[in-house]
């Protein structure tokens, strides 16, 4: 082998629904002739008996009237009898045996065992009086054993009643071969199977049409696939024929608005991330072009542009950290530090002694509650800086002289940090949207604090990377609480 995977060809669905829906009508058909058939040959068979064992009581009562076992050997009295013998085994084919009382064949129609002594179980149960008949299917063939009566003894046996087994003088043996029957029934079987072969035919044919039919709507729901795959998405999908192809499509029309969104949020997000890189190129060209422009500007105005031109430096270096990091979160497998038993109140300490100078330029007062020591598996740098966004932000968004509460808590599966703040707030129209990458509540303020509009998405990111949650709570003009929950035992 080259090591190339073989691919074998795929088949059809059509295949197994027409394989089914043979089985389901031709399998029935066969097994029908077949039992039919067999039926037939048996109905023969019993009726050829039951003629077999009239014929044999009518020759019986024949022999028992006139005494023909007892004037076997006088040709002028049993001339008649034995004709009527010979008829009725002409009649079916088969061979008559007399057997007198001693067991001893007297008359066959063969004439190959008269004069030997016969001991079969039909014939000795015949001698009780009753009737016997045996089928033999292996070999094909059935007799009929009957009782010689004499007349006197059967009307003895009438008068006593049937506690009384009436004499016998012999037996009458009928042997009929059935080999006629089961040809008849194998010349009728053969022209039972040209029908066969004909309603198999018309019944494939129809088999064929109604497999056609059953995957119309599938071939349908291909067709507007194809359409789809091909770039067509605007066109929604809806063979709903079949329950199955119903869901189907739904599945993929909610996959097609799913897609549809993810172009959307692309497009957008292009769009965002140009307008946002280009926003601090233009004013470095535009404060670059003034400082060109002016001869021998002062030493101040130079400096002032320079500072100006530095800071939209940082700002688009920022911007670049920030997609650079949303990038690496969006990767299939983002890589996670994880620190097993960190201490998340010495983490948020860390946090809240950084921002320290922002919130004290503005006077915002940060408070610091820890309810309980908590210690869980996080990645420390992700975390922080999750949690340093949210409380940045609660900082800059406050109003002056307002407050940040930092709460840390915990149960014994999770723990909870919340950031409560009482600044401008956002509106509740808003609030759905603020996670969004590049999404700003108030433009104008967020350029002026220095906002990208990528932190709160990266926030999300990393909290969710934790398989933790966050949560909005907000008032215009009253404040925002973000809720964060992440479990304490981190699982890959």
């Amino acid at each position: 082998m080259n090591g190339r995977k073989r691919v074998f060809p795929v088949m059809s669905i059509r295949i197994p629904i027409l394989l089914c829906l043979i089985f389901a009508t031709l399998i029935p058909l066969v097994l029908q002739e077949r039992a039919l058939s067999g039926y037939y040959r048996q109905n023969l068979i019993r009726e050829d008996m039951m003629e077999a064992q009239n014929r044999c009581l009518i020759l019986a009562n024949e022999m028992s009237g006139s005494g023909y076992l007892d004037n076997i050997n006088d040709t002028s009295q049993t001339s008649a009898v034995n004709a009527e013998i010979n008829t009725i085994a002409d009649f079916f084919g088969g061979r008559i045996v007399v057997v007198n009382s001693d067991f001893r064949i007297v008359r066959d129609t063969f004439q190959l065992s008269q004069g030997k002594t016969i001991v079969v179980g039909e014939v000795l149960r015949a001698f009780g009086g009753q009737p016997q008949t045996h089928l033999n299917e292996k070999k094909d063939y059935y007799y009929v054993a009957y009782p010689i009566q004499p007349k006197q003894a059967q009307n003895a046996a009438a008068a006593a009643g049937a506690q009384t087994q009436p004499a016998v003088k012999g037996v009458l043996l009928l042997t009929v071969s059935t080999e006629k029957i089961s040809q008849t029934q194998k010349d009728i079987s053969g022209e039972m199977q040209v029908l066969e072969l004909i309603l198999m035919l018309g019944m494939f044919v129809a088999d064929a049409a109604a497999a056609a039919l059953i995957l119309r709507p599938v071939r349908k729901l291909v067709r507007q696939l194809r359409q789809s795959s091909e770039g067509n998405l605007d066109e929604k999908i809806d063979v709903a024929s079949y329950r199955e192809t119903r869901d189907i499509s739904n599945a993929v029309n909610s996959t097609v608005r799913q897609l549809r969104a993810i172009d959307e949020s692309r497009q957008e997000f292009v769009s965002n991330v140009s307008h946002e890189l280009k926003t601090p190129i233009t004013s470095i060209r535009v404060l670059a072009d003034s400082l060109m422009g002016m001869d021998h500007p002062p030493a101040e105005m130079y400096r002032e542009f320079m500072e100006d031109i530095s800071n939209e430096v940082d700002r688009e270096a920022k911007i670049i950290d920030d997609l650079l990091t949303l990038v690496r979160m969006d990767r299939k497998s983002p890589d996670m530090n994880i620190t097993a038993n960190a201490s998340i109140n010495l983490l948020i300490a860390d946090i809240l002694k950084k921002l320290k100078p922002i919130a004290r330029q503005k006077n915002i007062e940060l408070i610091y509650e820890s309810v309980r020591e908590v210690r869980a598996d996080v990645d420390e740098m992700k975390l922080s800086l999750a949690l340093m966004n949210l409380v940045e932000n609660a900082i800059k968004y406050n109003r002056e002289e307002g407050k940040v509460h930092v709460t840390l808590d915990a149960d014994h599966r999770m723990f909870y940090v919340k950031i409560e703040d009482n600044g401008i707030g956002i509106p509740e129209e808003e609030q759905k949207h603020v996670f969004e990458k590049f999404y700003r509540v108030d433009k104008a303020r967020s350029r002026e604090t220095g906002g990208t509009g990528l932190g709160l998405a990266i926030t999300k990111n990393i909290i969710v990377l934790h398989h933790g949650a966050i949560r909005l709570q907000s008032a215009e003009g009253e404040g925002s609480t973000f809720t964060v929950r992440i479990p304490l035992r981190y699982v890959p």
